[in-house]
């Protein structure tokens, strides 16, 4: 609920997938970010085919709006996904599948293992996704990725609170 607290992203992002383990099983953990390392967007999937990766572009997407560029590594189904997608573009998304480009998120993928390599294992999916979306939100108050009043003078845990303040229960 806070994405829409979440000031822009740039137009040339690095996408990469990174495994995460739960109730023992390798699950996908696709994510982007821009040239400045601020993260476009995260989706926890069970697989890793051209289905799920087009799920998450279509999130990233509708969230932030098409990038003009993308960078991946030389996975197949990202390719596949990003192709099904400039098909139906007017304008399309300009794929540079060169593997150092993506060291930004390689590098950004560090703070997730870092963070539950000790937990050894998520119990069940829903915990593992909500976890991952705390870790993630966390990662973006650091990057100062939201537009909050007074966010100057704030400490981490005061912008986390202020976040949480603005969702409303269901």
């Amino acid at each position: 609920m806070a994405r829409k607290h979440k000031r822009p992203v740039g137009g040339s992002w690095r996408i990469h997938e990174t495994y995460i383990k739960v109730k023992g099983v390798w699950k996908y953990l696709y994510r982007a970010v821009d040239k400045q390392s601020k993260t476009v967007d995260f989706l926890l999937t069970a697989k890793r085919d051209m289905a799920a990766a087009k799920r998450f572009f279509d999130k990233a997407m509708g969230a932030n709006g098409a990038p003009q560029k993308v960078a991946m590594d030389k996975s197949g189904a990202n390719k596949a996904a990003i192709d099904a997608i400039n098909a139906g573009c007017d304008v399309p998304i300009l794929v540079c599948q060169v593997k150092y480009l993506n060291n930004i998120v390689e590098q950004d993928h560090r703070a997730i293992k870092r963070l539950t390599r000790p937990m050894l294992n998520f119990k069940s999916f829903r915990a593992a996704g909500s976890v991952l979306a705390g870790i993630e939100l966390i990662n973006m108050i650091r990057m100062g990725q939201f537009a909050i009043n007074g966010v100057e003078a704030m400490s981490f845990a005061d912008q986390f609170s202020t976040l949480a303040g603005m969702v409303r229960p269901v």
